[in-house]
């Protein structure tokens, strides 16, 4: 993930452009780096260090969605359907 890109999700899902620390910005940012990982994973089985970093991303997002969905169960939702994260 490069600063273009951060930037970028901070202006869609933050409340201002230097919201970095918000709910719904951390749980954008690290489903970017969970898909990211993924795909690096797809390529490079053998790669054990990255799959326990990629396992600590979704802890890290399950969380933060735990959060969401105990503060603001509409907020919850929407994130949820914006980033496809449920079916």
């Amino acid at each position: 993930m490069n600063r273009d890109q951060k930037k970028k999700l901070i202006k869609k899902y933050g409340k201002h452009d230097k919201d970095t620390g918000s709910a719904q910005v951390q749980v954008a940012i690290l489903t970017f780096r969970i898909k990211e990982l993924t795909d690096h994973l797809k390529d490079h089985k053998g790669d054990q260090h990255s799959r326990k970093g990629l396992l600590n991303l979704v802890g890290q997002r399950r969380r933060h969605l735990k959060y969401l969905k105990d503060r603001n169960k509409e907020m919850y939702e929407d994130m949820i359907a914006k980033l496809k994260l449920r079916k």
